[in-house]
């Protein structure tokens, strides 16, 4: 079978009933998080992806060195290991992330790049062999980077579990193929707190979806999968 350009994306979140995703006030039960991994698990991704700020816990605190050469190092992508059973992908365009180890749980470590990091960072992850991958010189394309991570490390299929502004440029770049939803037993009501998409400020373009299944779980959580129709 010929392999997509890019991989399958899954948004698979936890939100309250109301669209909220910040868990920690709401004091769910241990089973709550465990029915969220248990079904992430039943989609057998290849790949999760998710931004700096939620990516920081597991990176760990590191120092980066200054380069003893002058060299400048070309802005090429990074490819430190191919045949991983599952990676863990971070979208950190700046390079703030100061990784201390190159996997998470034995899952590798990709990070996605613009071209204005220095040479002394790009140093740094090669040292700690972190592949890299190069998503714009300034910004992000997020469509070239899913074409990269099928491309160079035959991921198919991801988990997309990030905050409101990574889920909602996916979603504005029609890059979302499903979205899933464990539904908290809990109404947030909060103002201005992040949301499942929050990709801008006003009216965005809609999604319509379309309902693929609807399961009650435990801990009093609704398992909602939609497909997003094109």
């Amino acid at each position: 079978m010929e392999k997509a350009a890019r991989p399958y994306v899954i948004c698979h979140m936890v939100p309250s009933i109301d669209g909220r995703i910040v868990t920690k006030p709401w004091n769910l039960q241990d089973e709550a998080s465990a029915e969220y991994e248990r079904t992430a698990k039943t989609f057998g991704a290849d790949a999760w992806i998710i931004g700096r700020v939620s990516m920081e816990p597991y990176a760990g605190k590191s120092k980066v060195p200054k380069r003893k050469s002058s060299e400048p190092i070309p802005r090429k992508d990074f490819i430190a290991k191919r045949d991983a059973e599952s990676y863990a992908i971070a979208l950190d365009p700046s390079g703030k992330l100061t990784w201390k180890s190159n996997s998470i749980d034995e899952e590798h470590v990709i990070t996605v790049l613009t071209e204005e990091v220095s040479d002394d960072y790009l140093a740094f992850l090669q040292e700690r062999g972190v592949s890299y991958l190069f998503g714009g010189s300034k910004t992000l394309n997020l469509k070239r980077v899913l074409q990269k991570l099928a491309r160079e490390f035959g991921i198919q299929k991801l988990l997309l579990e990030g905050g409101g502004k990574i889920n909602g440029s996916f979603l504005a770049a029609d890059l979302i193929d499903e979205l899933s939803l464990v539904i908290a037993p809990v109404a947030d009501g909060g103002i201005g707190t992040p949301s499942l998409f929050d990709a801008k400020e006003g009216r965005a373009v809609a999604r319509p979806l379309e309902l693929i299944s609807m399961r009650k779980r435990k801990a009093d959580m609704l398992w909602v999968r939609y497909r997003v129709k094109r």
